[in-house]
């Protein structure tokens, strides 16, 4: 329940543009801004160079260029030629090909029609060059677009697109099993979002119940699955599952956020699992770093010191 509160509480903080621009001033100045604690930069040069610190430790990763939400189908358009030039400068880096991204970045609530043209221009790009593209998931207004969005994409052969389903929503098991009959790849999360009653699960044991039987369903029969959680019970359940069905590493992965327990990401390295870490880079950073205070609360002294010890500077 009071990660429930939590959520609410920092989804409705996220939406303020008054706390946007002070936390902007700070979170990214320098390299002691606190955002940076979960940020990679706001420049893709900053996330091609935290892409390759992760590579050195051992691990994948996957860049997501911020946003959500736009206003314009010019803001959309803006967006997407962002997001091919991600992709060139991914190329020239030399860095691992793999990108994600979310639909209301390309305009899925002002034209659906063109959002998909636009989504088909990222794929067509990153075809060309063995990318893989994930397509995140949003709150629970845009589940079944997403999913539909996503179908519309595999039934015209694209294969180089996976998507996200949210253990959080009951409806993601019936999900899941779509899924694995398509072949395709998902990631598994909790959900950052607060949903309403009626539409999620509003208990952590049952987010956590579900998590455990959707991972299970897609470790067993699903597409190199990614399972996405920094809780030990989750991975350790996961692992157990494997070991008991024989399910060899390379047949999945583990996936953690940017600056989020990053002693379990290198002990899972070490320990001989895949590890892809989700680095998020961009100017529109703001409301994805509200919903990662929302589901760790205890991240907050962390950024008030940051803010204090950036206010003594001035």
């Amino acid at each position: 329940m009071l990660q429930t509160v939590s959520k609410a509480f920092f989804g409705s903080l996220a939406a303020s543009t008054t706390l946007k621009h002070l936390a902007s001033r700070y979170g990214m100045r320098g390299r002691k801004g606190f955002a940076r604690r979960f940020i990679a930069g706001e420049t893709i040069d900053e996330a091609i160079e935290a892409a390759r610190a992760i590579e050195a430790a051992g691990m994948t990763q996957t860049l997501d260029l911020l946003g959500e939400s736009v206003a314009s189908m010019a803001e959309a358009d803006a967006a997407t030629r962002a997001y091919l030039e991600v992709i060139d400068r991914i190329v020239g880096a030399g860095i691992g090909r793999n990108i994600s991204l979310k639909l209301t970045q390309l305009g899925l609530t002002i034209d659906r029609a063109t959002c998909v043209d636009n989504l088909r221009r990222i794929l067509d790009a990153g075809a060309k060059h063995d990318f893989f593209v994930r397509i995140d998931m949003e709150n629970s207004p845009f589940t079944q677009v997403t999913l539909d969005v996503f179908e519309t994409m595999w039934q015209q052969g694209y294969r180089n697109v996976g998507t996200v389903l949210q253990s959080c929503l009951p409806r993601s098991l019936g999900d899941a099993r779509r899924m694995n009959e398509l072949g395709a790849r998902v990631r598994l999360v909790k959900g950052a979002y607060k949903e309403p009653r009626g539409v999620a699960y509003q208990e952590k044991a049952q987010v956590d119940a579900a998590f455990v039987e959707i991972a299970r369903l897609l470790l067993s029969h699903g597409t190199y699955p990614a399972i996405a959680t920094h809780d030990p019970a989750m991975l350790d359940a996961t692992r157990r599952h494997a070991a008991e069905q024989g399910i060899p590493a390379e047949r999945y992965e583990f996936q953690m956020l940017y600056g989020i327990r990053r002693d379990l990401q290198s002990q899972l390295t070490r320990d001989g699992y895949r590890m892809r870490v989700y680095v998020p880079f961009g100017r529109e950073w703001f409301p994805y770093f509200m919903r990662r205070l929302g589901e760790r609360p205890a991240n907050v002294g962390f950024v008030i010191r940051g803010i204090v010890s950036e206010s003594g500077r001035r």
